[in-house]
């Protein structure tokens, strides 16, 4: 009797279960579920995500119309290529604490020396869609506004106090802090700022106090910065180290101004270098022309927008568009209909495709090798300065632009190597043995990533040698000779105004 009890509850449980869940399936019908919604779940349907749902605009003084929109953020990476996932990185928003492998390395080496080459943070676009509304972001930093950062107040107050601070050309006119209610084109947003401030806390926990590589005691001899002519590259600067440096002295700051993106100095004259450069931009044209479906979502973009296809295509639609995803606000409407997701998607799934040829074709490989061969052979030469017993320079931080890390990436050989996301980091160690005077070592490092054994430089020296280390002499031996093999020339000037045939 007991047992069949038990059967009989255990049938009257299983039924209601079925009742609810046909119940569930049948009201969810009627649940107002948006068409966008119901695209990005099809999106990513073999990994997990967390929907977020967030209204248009500044999160504060929303406007009558507060459009929601659910944005996915995926936990897992996908089995395939994506191009919302790959959006999400770019926008490298500010979120949980990140892993690192800078500063690992066998416990008998002592750090020598830091170099970080790093692009701006999250910014306002450099392009607007005419006919549309710009993206609604408040530069103004507002430490009570999210992403925030427990040194952003103090960070905004410091900024005001520069006075004795040295900075080379019109550095020294440009804003230390980004101030407009609506950002201006290119401007610096609070995201960007947040997304530095924790680069140097992390930073900080690493190279000063586990490996102290700048006590309290710094001074200026021991740091080196140099910035472009934006004020995005150099406010970023000013955030990392304000996290970084044991003590932040605006006397001990001096800020070099670097005219050049891709920090060439004074060995910009190289012709084969913009042949090169040209070449690649009929690629990317031919590649472009190629593709149906995205010329058919600028055909619709254009209708929409109510422009000519040809003026919407200038305006470089993907970098407005990314602002608004990253900020998850809303993309533009008119009377005429919305840019959508599907939009968006086309478009970045070109650009990673255009990333894949652009491997396969070499151009700008070619190109990376002449237009980082200036910077590359600089941070060769400073380290080779230190491991001879200097002890100046010890921390370097280049703060520059995509246009600078990218070619530096494929230069180096690093083909898995995403493009540069808001915030990137390119950190190159120098490592000593104390034990053998002679013995100093190289570890390069992209986002955390120790990619140090996928450079073409030091590809195979973990399969060769028992301690998996990179000599400094392969990284130099790379920069002042093997760069140039792949060119057919033996020097970088030779390389530069050697004549096509």
């Amino acid at each position: 009797m007991l047992l069949r009890n038990r059967f009989l509850l255990l049938l009257a449980l299983a039924g209601l279960l079925a009742f609810l869940s046909l119940s569930l399936q049948f009201f969810s019908r009627w649940l107002p579920v948006s068409l966008q919604l119901k695209t990005e779940m099809q999106v990513f349907p073999e990994f997990p995500v967390r929907l977020i749902q967030v209204g248009q605009g500044r999160e504060e003084g929303l406007g009558a119309k507060n459009r929601k929109r659910i944005m996915p953020e995926p936990l897992t990476e996908p089995p395939a290529l994506n191009p919302l996932y790959e959006a999400n990185l770019y926008c490298n928003t500010p979120g949980a604490k990140e892993r690192s492998m800078e500063g690992h390395a066998p416990p008998n080496l002592k750090l020598l020396s830091v170099q970080v080459i790093i692009r701006h943070g999250d910014r306002y676009p450099l392009y607007t869609i005419p006919k549309t509304k710009r993206p609604d972001i408040d530069c103004v930093l507002e430490p009570g506004r999210k992403p925030s950062h427990p040194h952003l107040t103090d960070f905004i107050s410091h900024m005001s106090k520069g006075v004795d601070t040295q900075m080379d050309g019109t550095l020294g006119s440009l804003p230390r802090l980004p101030n407009h209610i609506l950002c201006e084109m290119g401007e610096l947003t609070q995201t960007g700022v947040v997304q530095h401030l924790r680069n140097g806390q992390l930073l900080k926990e690493i190279y000063l106090k586990k490996h102290r590589l700048l006590t309290s005691a710094w001074t200026a001899k021991h740091l080196y910065f140099e910035s472009t002519g934006k004020s995005r590259t150099l406010q970023s600067g000013l955030a990392l180290l304000y996290s970084l440096l044991p003590n932040f002295d605006w006397k001990k700051i001096n800020v070099k101004h670097q005219w050049s993106t891709i920090f060439c100095s004074n060995h910009c004259d190289c012709p084969m270098r913009n042949h090169y450069l040209e070449e690649e931009q009929r690629r990317q044209y031919n590649f472009r022309v190629k593709n149906s479906l995205l010329e058919k979502t600028y055909i619709n973009m254009a209708k929409i927008v109510g422009i000519p296809t040809r003026q919407l295509r200038a305006s470089n639609p993907i970098d407005s568009l990314l602002c608004n995803f990253c900020h998850n606000a809303t993309f533009p409407c008119t009377k005429n209909g919305c840019i959508d997701l599907e939009h968006f998607k086309v478009i970045k799934t070109h650009q990673l495709e255009d990333e894949k040829e652009r491997y396969e074709k070499q151009l700008y490989f070619k190109y990376a090798l002449m237009a980082t061969h200036p910077l590359l052979n600089q941070t060769a030469n400073r380290m080779l300065r230190i491991a001879e017993g200097k002890k100046d320079e010890l921390f370097a931080l280049y703060s520059a632009h995509d246009v600078t890390l990218s070619p530096i990436l494929s230069a180096l050989g690093l083909r898995e190597a995403r493009f540069p996301r808001f915030a990137a980091r390119l950190v190159f160690e120098l490592w000593h043995d104390p034990e053998k005077a002679n013995n100093h070592y190289v570890r390069v490092l992209y986002n955390g990533e120790d990619v140090t054994f996928q450079t073409s430089f030091c590809r195979d020296q973990l399969r060769s040698s028992k301690r998996p280390l990179c000599p400094l002499k392969k990284f130099c031996t790379f920069v002042q000779k093997d760069m140039f093999s792949s060119l057919n020339s033996t020097s970088y000037y030779d390389a530069c105004h050697q004549r096509l045939f």
